[in-house]
C-alpha cells in the first residue's frame, strides 16, 4: 500500500486513466494482483486451493473475484468480503454505430446507467472496450482504447438556446447524443471496421462485434490549495475497487478467508451473469468451502461467521447546493469513510455492521462519518442489499465522500482514498470475536 496519501491518489489516477472501461480495469486489477503473487483460475477447471494461497477468477471480462484462504477453520472464522463495482455511467456505442448525417459521420451511443449527459459535452471523448475478432474457426476477445480524442459532442451555441443557462442543457437521447468523428464517407461502417482493425493488426472483415465504452482522455489529476483534491473519470467506483485491491495486497498471512469482489453492471442494476445479483459470488465461495471439504452444515456455519462490506461511493456536502442534503448528515471531503444509512434497505447497513466497520475504523486510526439521503429525495443503490440477501451476511454500506458523482469528470478528496484503504485492510485482518460474542 502506497505509504502517503498523496501517493495513494496517485496510485489511484494512474490505475484509472489505465482503466477507460470495465474490461481495461479488470485487466489493470489482474496485472497487479499476478505482480503481487496472485493465480489466476478458470473456472471451467478443476480448482485446488491451499491454506495461504492467493487467487483470482474472472468472468465475461468485466468481473474479478481476488481471495486469499485464510489459516483458520472456515466454520470458526467465516469470510471477510469486500465488494466494488467496475462500471461507471455513461455513453456506450451501438452495434452500428457509425452512420452519416448531413455531411458528418456520427457514432450512434446508448445511455449506460445514470450519467449527467450534459457533462459529456465540450469534452475530448476516446472509445475503449473489447472486440471479438474471427481466427480460424473461432473468434478471441481483444481489448482496444483509443488513446488520441475521436469523438465529440459539441454544444449548440447559447445563440441558439438561449434559455440554456436558467433551464440546464437538455439532450435528445436519440437525437442529440450520436457523437461527432469526421467527415462524411461513402462507408462509415466499413471506415470504421478498417480504423478498429489497424489498431488491432486484424482485417476489417474479421471483426464480428465490440463492446465500446465512451470516456474522457483527460487523464487524472490534483487540483485546489496544497493539491487537496484529485479529479478524474470513474472516481465512481474505481476509487472503491483501488481501496478494496490495495487492502487486500496489504493483508499477509490472515485468520480468516479474505475475499475483494469487483463486480459489472451495478450502474444498471446488477441483474447479470457478472453483476453483484447473479452468481458468481456465491459460486466462488461454494468452490471456496468445496475445497476445504465442508459439508451444507459446516457451509452455513461459515457464512454466519462472515462479515461484507460493500465499498461504492459517498455524496460530499456541497456548499452551492444545501437545499440537497440532509442537514444533520453533512459528509465532508477529507474527513473519512462514510457509513451509508437508510431505512427502506437501498444500502444494507444496519447497527451491527456500522459498528463493526467503526471499529475497524478506530483501530486503523482512521476518522469515520454517518451519511443518510434527504427524506423528500429518492435514494440511490449499490450491491450492498444484493450481496447481503444473496448470502444471508451481515454487511455494511460504506463509500469515500465525493462531489460531481455520475459526472464526465468527478472529484473526491486525496485523503480519504487512504483512509479508506486502511479501513479496509483492517476489515480483511478483523477476528470478528467481538461482533460474535455480542450478537443476540
Amino acid at each position: 500500500m502506497p505509504a502517503t496519501p498523496r501517493a495513494h491518489a496517485r496510485d489511484l489516477l494512474d490505475l484509472i486513466d489505465a482503466s477507460p472501461s470495465p474490461w481495461h480495469a479488470v485487466a489493470t486489477l489482474a496485472l497487479r494482483l499476478d505482480a503481487a503473487g496472485y493465480l489466476r483460475l478458470d473456472e471451467a477447471a478443476r480448482w485446488h486451493l491451499v491454506p495461504g494461497g492467493r487467487y483470482y477468477v474472472i468472468r465475461a471480462g468485466a468481473s474479478l473475484i481476488a481471495f486469499m484462504p485464510g489459516s483458520g477453520a472456515l466454520p470458526e472464522t467465516g469470510i471477510r468480503l469486500v465488494g466494488a463495482h467496475t462500471d461507471s455511467p455513461g455513453l456506450r456505442l451501438k452495434p452500428n454505430a457509425p452512420h452519416v448525417a448531413e455531411g458528418l459521420t456520427r457514432l450512434g451511443v446508448e445511455v449506460y446507467g445514470g450519467p449527467i449527459l450534459a457533462t459529456f459535452a465540450d469534452r475530448d471523448l476516446g472509445l475503449a472496450g473489447r472486440i471479438s475478432v474471427r481466427e480460424g474457426d473461432t473468434h478471441v476477445i481483444r481489448l482496444l482504447r483509443f488513446d488520441q480524442p475521436l469523438a465529440r459532442l459539441p454544444n449548440l451555441a447559447i445563440h441558439m438556446n438561449r434559455e440554456v443557462n436558467e433551464q440546464g442543457l437538455k439532450l435528445d437521447k436519440q437525437a442529440e447524443l450520436p457523437l461527432l468523428i469526421g467527415a462524411a464517407t461513402n462507408d462509415p461502417a466499413g471506415d470504421f471496421r478498417r480504423l478498429i482493425g489497424q489498431h488491432l493488426g486484424c482485417r476489417a472483415e474479421d471483426i464480428l462485434g465490440w463492446e465500446f465504452n465512451v470516456h474522457d482522455t483527460q487523464p487524472g489529476g490534483f487540483w485546489g490549495t496544497e493539491d487537496a483534491f484529485i479529479a478524474s473519470r470513474q472516481l465512481d467506483n474505481l476509487a472503491s475497487c483501488h481501496a478494496a485491491l490495495c487492502a487486500l495486497l496489504a493483508t499477509d498471512a490472515p485468520t480468516a478467508t479474505c475475499v475483494a469482489a469487483f463486480f459489472d453492471h451495478e450502474e444498471v442494476g446488477s441483474t447479470s451473469a457478472t453483476g453483484a445479483d447473479g452468481s458468481f459470488i456465491e459460486d466462488v465461495i461454494e468452490r471456496i468451502c468445496a475445497a476445504r471439504e465442508l459439508d451444507v452444515e459446516d457451509r452455513r456455519r461459515t457464512l454466519a461467521r462472515s462479515f461484507f462490506v460493500s465499498a461504492d461511493m459517498a455524496h460530499a456536502w456541497h456548499p452551492n447546493f444545501p437545499a440537497a442534503y440532509e442537514p444533520n448528515h453533512r459528509v465532508m471531503v477529507n474527513a473519512g469513510p462514510v457509513i451509508k444509512v437508510n431505512a427502506n434497505q437501498r444500502y444494507t447497513t444496519g447497527i451491527d455492521g456500522a459498528a463493526r466497520f467503526i471499529t475497524c475504523c478506530e483501530r486503523a486510526g482512521v476518522p469515520w462519518q454517518h451519511y443518510a439521503h434527504r427524506t423528500d429525495l429518492g435514494c440511490g443503490s449499490t450491491i450492498g442489499p444484493l450481496v447481503a440477501s444473496r448470502l444471508g451476511v451481515p454487511g455494511v454500506d460504506v463509500g469515500s465522500p465525493m462531489w460531481a458523482m455520475h459526472s464526465a469528470r468527478e472529484s473526491a478528496g486525496v485523503l480519504d482514498q487512504h483512509y479508506m484503504a486502511r479501513a479496509l485492510a483492517q476489515v480483511f485482518s478483523d477476528p470478528g470475536a467481538e461482533q460474535r460474542a455480542s450478537s443476540p
